[in-house]
């Protein structure tokens, strides 16, 4: 389960990880208001708007836009609310902006120049373990980057029985060049977005950029955050941030009657009660020159009716004919 940015933020406030405050807003009026407290509270006209959806490179598509007073406030928050946001991680038709999230500009005048660095925490399966992936080159495309100058992203493999120790979160700190104040707040950065990370059973945390401003502070400006659904029945106040108008409907709807199914691109539907028949099942269908539609799981326990439901959500799709 994704969150949107300023879900993930919250999140990670929760921990003690510093972040790029802001008021989200659904309305111009609201955005408005939102700059009108932000100034109250950090003195500075200028904010940055940003558009609430589940993908990234935002910037990119027009998403994300800087302003210096308040009737810029009301030209982007106009511009953005009710856009269909094109980025890479879109379909051609983009995603609609419901909302914006109005946060303070931390990146002021101060004695140093602000740095942007790359922060992740993930699961690394081929080792069994969690793996911390940073770099300095933040606040651009992390995969080119690693194509292009793998020598400047590192890596920080995690022992699943010792945790997090604190020498790799030194290791961590000199890597990015850090001294000093930034250096003590780096560690505790790294500290608290770790726990954060295992506490809420997440399968991605993705810090792009994580900034150390002109002050030598170190916080999160934007946050990607994805939850494990697997261990969600821990988590029911974190179950309850997710928005289904930001998922497929069918995944939706197949969800709200217990069915485990993922929307694929091919033409010939499945339907199977067991999720190892199904993946093999899909196995038979490329290998015979098809290309599956969907995986869909009923469960070994399914009855009529949740049959009959699973066959009505397979033929919603005009693409599929059943397997």
């Amino acid at each position: 389960m994704n969150l949107h940015e300023y879900q993930g933020k919250e999140l990670l406030k929760q921990f003690g990880v510093q972040i790029q405050e802001g008021v989200l807003a659904q309305t111009v009026e609201e955005a408005v208001q939102a700059a009108q407290t932000i100034k109250e509270k950090y003195q500075s006209d200028w904010c940055v708007i940003k558009a609430q959806v589940h993908a990234g490179g935002r910037g990119k598509g027009g998403g994300i836009k800087l302003a210096k007073n308040p009737d810029q406030v009301r030209e982007h928050a106009t511009n953005i609310l009710g856009m269909h946001l094109v980025t890479p991680q879109t379909s051609k038709e983009g995603k609609l902006v419901s909302k914006v999230l109005v946060t303070q500009d931390v990146y002021y005048p101060g004695d140093e120049e602000p740095n942007e660095f790359y922060i992740s925490i993930l699961t690394d399966r081929s080792r069994q373990c969690n793996v911390i992936i940073y770099s300095t080159e933040g606040g651009m495309d992390i995969e080119a980057v690693a194509e292009e100058t793998p020598h400047l992203v590192h890596s920080e493999f995690i022992d699943p029985t010792l945790g997090l120790l604190p020498f790799q979160i030194n290791k961590i700190a000199f890597n990015l060049g850090l001294s000093g104040k930034a250096f003590k707040e780096m560690r505790s950065f790294i500290k608290s977005l770790y726990t954060a990370f295992i506490s809420s059973d997440a399968s991605l945390f993705e810090i792009n950029p994580c900034l150390k401003t002109s002050d030598s502070r170190i916080m999160a400006v934007d946050a990607k955050v994805a939850l494990d659904d697997n261990a969600l029945f821990r988590h029911p106040d974190l179950e309850a941030m997710r928005d289904p108008m930001e998922e497929d409907p069918t995944e939706v709807e197949a969800r709200e009657h217990d069915l485990n199914y993922v929307k694929l691109d091919g033409n010939v539907g499945c339907m199977v009660n067991g999720a190892g028949l199904a993946m093999a099942t899909m196995d038979i269908i490329k290998l015979s020159g098809g290309e599956p539609a969907n995986f869909l799981d009923v469960g070994g326990t399914a009855d009529a009716a949740r049959v009959e439901q699973a066959f009505r959500i397979i033929l919603k799709d005009p693409n599929e004919r059943p397997f």
